[in-house]
């Protein structure tokens, strides 16, 4: 066991001081936060905005999307291990893992409205090509690269109207809670916003300096003062201005977040993590699956050829059923599933986290509640015979 430790250690410190070259090596551009992460626009970093934007990437990351066989019926055969899928379901660069990925790809879109993949920002549009800002691996640096419209794939926000519009519901809630942090901050500035009304007529320049002094001298005993207290002669009064600004900017934001979510299919349960089975069942169906589509239709119609769609070759998402089952819920559906021959006992097992049986029974798509009909039993009875005389 001390050997064990010994060598683990030496691997360890040898991971620090083998190859090292007292020359200077050059590594690249270095920066103190990955430069490869999307960055919301300034505006809405600091708004729920950007918790829904969140929840809805998160959300779309989880569901596995591969590239596909499909049989004459366009039903999913076999998964093609190929390049492509690999970028979809492992690694999509030397940063990002397959799920990182397709994370940035939506962060990115319902933010700009429109991105291509991988997830960059469009400069400029043209008739048959796009500028684009790309993330270099290389060089560690964004640099912008004119692109073949054919040979990228170029995805909107299927929900453009609601959230990208300069007068969609969401501009407008940004614009409100923009106008709303303004109001607060202008009111907790520490600005006290006094009025002095001095004794006497100010009209005249030397009144002017006169009064100036005065309001310096009062300045001056608020700020030296340990309690903020200040004196005024008995002639003068003061006027405080910094009372409660009345406006239904709060209405108004409670107004169209309600708005929003309705036209999102999205309640602040799912953003809490409270909601049940059906509001995430209507919340996958409203907005998760016409952003998925979105990015395997234009994966489909860029990315494989003429001659691999021909081939019965697809892209399609995989969202797993069971995620939001409870446990006390799947004993009953396994029982369901199995006894309609839906899914197998092996299937089952993997759902519930165990190691598939080696029971060559357990792969078969039959209902083990009833008894097996005769001919089933004719055919295992010569493999039966067969084992007890080769014993």
């Amino acid at each position: 066991m001390e050997l064990q430790i010994g060598s683990r250690l030496k691997n360890a410190w040898n991971a620090f001081t083998k190859n090292k070259d007292p020359t200077y090596e050059y590594h690249g551009a270095g920066f103190s936060y990955r430069p490869d992460r999307p960055r919301i626009r300034r505006g809405i970093d600091r708004t729920i905005v950007t918790a829904i934007y969140n929840r809805i990437a998160l959300d779309a990351s989880s569901i596995d999307i591969k590239h596909v066989r499909l049989d004459e019926n366009d039903r999913f055969t076999s998964v093609v291990d190929s390049g492509l899928n690999n970028c979809l379901s492992l690694e999509a660069n030397i940063d990002q893992t397959a799920r990182a990925f397709i994370q940035d790809v939506v962060l990115s879109m319902l933010d700009e409205g429109g991105v291509a993949i991988v997830p960059v920002k469009i400069v400029e549009w043209y008739p048959r090509h796009v500028r684009v800002e790309v993330y270099n691996d290389k060089t560690g640096m964004k640099e912008e690269v004119t692109l073949s419209k054919e040979s990228v794939g170029i995805i909107e926000n299927p929900l453009y109207a609601v959230m990208n519009e300069p007068n969609g519901t969401m501009q407008r809630l940004i614009r409100k809670l923009s106008l709303l942090d303004a109001v607060d901050e202008q009111t907790s500035s520490g600005k006290l916003d006094l009025i002095i009304q001095l004794p006497y007529i100010i009209k005249t320049d030397a009144r002017r300096k006169q009064a100036e002094i005065r309001r310096n001298s009062i300045e001056q005993q608020l700020a030296g003062s340990k309690y903020g207290i200040a004196y005024i002669d008995g002639t003068e009064r003061v006027t405080q201005l910094n009372r409660p600004i009345e406006n239904n900017l709060m209405s108004q934001v409670e107004y169209l977040t309600n708005q929003l979510y309705g036209q999102l299919g999205i309640t602040q349960s799912i953003l809490n993590g409270e909601a049940d089975d059906k509001t995430m069942l209507n919340y996958y169906n409203r907005t998760i699956e016409p952003i998925l589509s979105a990015i395997t239709d234009e994966m489909k119609r860029k990315f494989l050829t003429k001659t691999a769609r021909t081939q019965r070759q697809s892209i399609l998402f995989f969202r797993d059923p069971f995620k939001l089952v409870p446990v006390s819920e799947i004993a009953e559906i396994a029982d369901k599933m199995t006894r309609n021959e839906i899914m197998s006992s092996n299937e089952i097992r993997q759902v519930v986290g165990m190691k598939p049986s080696n029971d060559p029974k357990a792969d078969e798509l039959r209902n083990k509640n009833l008894n097996q009909s005769d001919a089933e039993l004719q055919s295992e009875q010569p493999e039966t015979e067969n084992m007890k005389e080769g014993g």
